[in-house]
């Protein structure tokens, strides 16, 4: 029996499903994971830009950065192996059986092409925290103020804009009126313990797991599927190449995402 059939035939009979996904996943979509060598925005490194100090530093800046992943995602669509898994969720439901997403991804994608209750277990590019009352709200709108329209070319040359502080996104609620920040988990910040929670549930019922489009190397969402697997439950793995991870799964299947998720969801 070939691997993808014998993994499809678990699927099958699974009761709760549970997928995991990161950069991988929507890179086929279009959506840079600055990661590596190439992951430059303007002169930065993008991880130098997502962390608490830089944003006390210069909170223009910041924002600028992700003003232009807001723009770029926000014309980005889903691609098929974010439609396969919402339509596979959407049709198991009907089964009264779970599927559980949980993705490392800040874009949305999952959610716009269908799927719902999505973990994110870093936050999301369309969702703000107030820096003093901490209310989280969402907001798509493009540009998120006026201040940051035409701000956010990523030309090396281009000069940040040094906004001032009370022009950038300030909180609405009640009349709060502070400053914004993206409700993302930033280099050096924990994970929201109510998000742990839910994943920690999620793997501990899983009776079959998707690893889809993830280094495998970003703790602690690196951990979830080995410990799936170190219970005996099949773990399939989907990537372009093997991960320090993919010794501990059952199965790993190689390739683009967007043909190897529609093959094995299309049951």
């Amino acid at each position: 029996m070939s691997a993808m059939k014998s993994f499809k035939e678990t699927l099958s009979t699974a009761k709760n499903i549970l997928i995991l996904t990161g950069s991988g996943i929507s890179a086929e979509s279009g959506v840079p994971t600055f990661r590596g060598a190439g992951g430059f925005w303007r002169k930065y490194q993008a991880p130098s830009l997502a962390t608490p100090r830089a944003f006390a530093a210069n909170p223009s800046l910041v924002w600028e950065f992700y003003e232009y992943r807001r723009t770029l995602v926000s014309k980005v669509q889903p691609n098929k192996a974010h439609e396969a898994i919402a339509q596979f969720q959407s049709r198991l439901a009907k089964e009264n059986r779970n599927v559980i997403i949980v993705t490392q991804n800040i874009d949305g994608l999952h959610q716009k092409a269908g799927a719902i209750d999505v973990i994110e277990l870093h936050g999301s590019l369309y969702k703000t925290r107030c820096t003093k009352c901490k209310d989280i709200c969402y907001n798509d709108k493009i540009p998120i103020c006026p201040a940051l329209e035409g701000k956010i070319s990523p030309d090396p040359d281009f000069v940040s804009s040094d906004i001032p502080v009370q022009d950038l996104p300030r909180c609405e609620k009640n009349n709060c009126g502070e400053l914004l920040r993206p409700d993302i988990v930033w280099f050096g910040e924990s994970l929201n313990t109510h998000i742990l929670d839910r994943v920690n549930v999620a793997v501990d019922s899983c009776d079959a797991c998707l690893v889809i489009g993830t280094s495998s190397i970003v703790y602690p969402a690196a951990m979830f599927a080995p410990q799936v697997a170190s219970k005996g439950v099949p773990v399939a793995e989907f990537n372009i190449e093997t991960t320090p991870a993919t010794r501990d799964f059952q199965y790993h299947f190689e390739g683009p995402c967007t043909q190897t998720i529609p093959e094995v969801l299309e049951m």
